[in-house]
């Protein structure tokens, strides 16, 4: 789960993100017109609808139903039909949903398949946004936003957490979007560094809020422990390069946030190479001159994950890349190898750069697409009051994670909820034998994500929670680049330049921050990039944001 460039995605993913970038700038206030005669068709399909559903309503079918689902099985917490999860939506919404199920690791090539052969269910979850933008000329799925008048909850967040301006970037150039994604009320944050405070305190040394600072409280700690790594980082180092680039008004980390290669240029008014851009070369001069100091182990973007783990987590290393996650699991870990009292890591804020305290992403979701043939099914409406209501509502989006009050969790009257004695989730509690995921099927990735900010910090440590408030403190959403949507032609002209020229870029960010390359080589790195195709990338894509303002006025 977290908001989508929070988060490691494929290559794929990024490649198919740049095309979700669009139009059209009144969601909400149009909603309802726009999709009127689309809607008028689909409401001819009532047949076990709610006549009367409407917002923060529990929807329940006149009669019992069947939706055919795909499902991305987690092997941490593998599908079980018995799961409480699916008896429960069926007892409370009169749905059953017919699964199909698909190993995590071979989801999005069996999506693709089932959409392409025709047979994909009608619910089609755990989709990114900018998955969807290969199916749209097919028509295999549906322009969900035709029909967002059927969908009240959605309609409510959108209009009460302001989410016009992050979900018109999933237009596409028709105007229309195809993938409903995950709402949150506020951006969350994940991933950062992870450090040694005892070390730091050992010399009264502050803990770290900027790029600068990083690098120095590490080189002192360096200096009194000399046979110690820096940062020895673990995910190639590409939650590192994200970080930085987000913090220099850039993009890198590869497939964790290098998407579009194009930089949104204020004094131009127009989309830049940001792989050959100063604020670029900015932030790879920043990285390389931590790795000159000894800061930074150029061994980060080669060494496997359980390398870097076992560096930091045996003593051997000062940080190391984290997330909330990683931050439980850390501890864990080096109470058995250092001992209890040994140590103290902590979660550092995301370093701050040039361009400011800066939070990537939006508020959107991984979400679902809809085959375009569930359209035409007598009980369509009813579907769409069904995925408003498990996906959109406060209660389903409690009911997805929490479980079922009095069963799996108790709330108090304050509204604080408690899982009871013999269930866990994530450490929240550690003397529960049964996981909320694996055991009930509450709180998996499918079904639930998105919501209210007391819901997503209901199921957070006390010390992530506090990392969370503090990073809501000093840290604001970085601005989100224009819409510049691609037609087809576009989008296969633009994937053919993209993709050599991703691999480029990073291939030889690489050598400058490990120094393989010398920066002095810089204007010949442009050159070389030019000649790969800039200018006719980015000719593509500012002709397509021309296109979209001339059209959008």
């Amino acid at each position: 789960m977290g908001s989508l460039f929070n988060r490691g995605i494929t290559r794929r993913q990024a490649g198919a993100l740049l095309f979700s970038t669009a139009a059209a700038a009144t969601l909400v206030a149009c909603g309802s017109d726009s999709g009127s005669s689309e809607s008028a068709e689909g409401a001819t399909n009532t047949a076990a609808a709610m006549e009367d559903f409407a917002a923060d309503t529990s929807f329940k079918a006149s009669e019992p139903l069947t939706f055919s689902c795909l499902f991305s099985d987690h092997p941490n917490y593998p599908y079980k039909a018995d799961w409480m999860l699916l008896e429960e939506i069926t007892s409370r919404t009169n749905v059953t949903l017919d699964m199909t199920i698909v190993p995590m690791s071979d989801y999005e090539d069996k999506r693709s398949l089932l959409i392409s052969s025709g047979d994909a269910p009608f619910i089609l979850p755990k989709t990114y946004p900018g998955q969807e933008a290969s199916f749209v000329s097919s028509g295999a799925i549906l322009a969900v936003s035709d029909y967002f008048d059927l969908m009240p909850n959605f309609q409510k967040k959108v209009a009460d957490w302001q989410m016009d301006e992050e979900l018109d970037t999933l237009r596409q150039a028709d105007g229309s979007i195809y993938v409903l994604p995950g709402l949150h009320e506020e951006i969350w944050p994940d991933y950062t560094f992870e450090i040694r405070k005892d070390l730091l305190d050992e010399q009264n040394l502050e803990l770290p809020t900027t790029w600068e600072e990083l690098q120095d409280v590490i080189a002192k700690v360096q200096e009194r422990h000399p046979d110690m790594k820096g940062i020895s980082d673990r995910f190639e180092g590409l939650s590192m390069l994200n970080l930085a680039a987000v913090s220099y008004g850039t993009q890198s980390g590869g497939s964790w946030g290098m998407t579009t290669l194009a930089e949104w240029d204020e004094a131009s008014e127009s989309f830049i190479f940001c792989g050959t851009s100063e604020n670029y070369k900015a932030m790879v001069t920043m990285l390389r001159g931590m790795v000159d100091a000894g800061v930074l182990d150029p061994n980060s973007f080669t060494q496997d994950e359980d390398t870097a783990v076992n560096t930091f987590t045996t003593g051997k290393s000062i940080a190391i890349g984290t997330n909330s996650q990683y931050d439980v699991s850390y501890n864990t870990t080096m109470k058995e190898t250092l001992g209890e009292g040994n140590y103290e890591v902590v979660k550092i804020l995301q370093p701050a750069g040039p361009a400011g305290a800066l939070i990537g992403g939006t508020r959107l979701e991984n979400g679902i697409m809809i085959s375009a043939k569930a359209a035409d099914d007598p009980n369509f409406v009813a579907m769409m009051q069904f995925i408003d209501w498990l996906w959109y509502s406060d209660e389903g989006e409690e009911f997805a994670k929490w479980g079922v009050e009095g069963t799996t969790y108790t709330k108090a009257e304050d509204g604080t909820r408690t899982l009871v004695e013999d269930i866990d989730y994530n450490g929240l509690n550690p003397s529960g034998t049964k996981d909320l995921r694996v055991e009930y099927g509450f709180s998996g990735g499918v079904f639930a994500y998105g919501g209210t900010t007391e819901l997503l910090h209901s199921m957070m440590l006390d010390r992530e929670l506090a990392w969370q408030e503090e990073m809501a403190a000093t840290h604001t959403q970085r601005p989100i680049d224009p819409p510049a949507p691609l037609d087809e032609t576009q989008r296969e002209q633009a994937t053919l330049l993209l993709t050599p020229l991703q691999d480029y870029v990073m291939q030889e960010t690489l050598k400058f921050i490990t120094g393989q390359r010398d920066l002095s080589e810089w204007d010949t790195y442009v050159t070389e990039c030019e000649a790969k195709g800039v200018s006719s990338y980015m000719e593509i894509v500012n002709t397509a944001r021309a296109n979209y303002v001339e059209n959008n006025g």
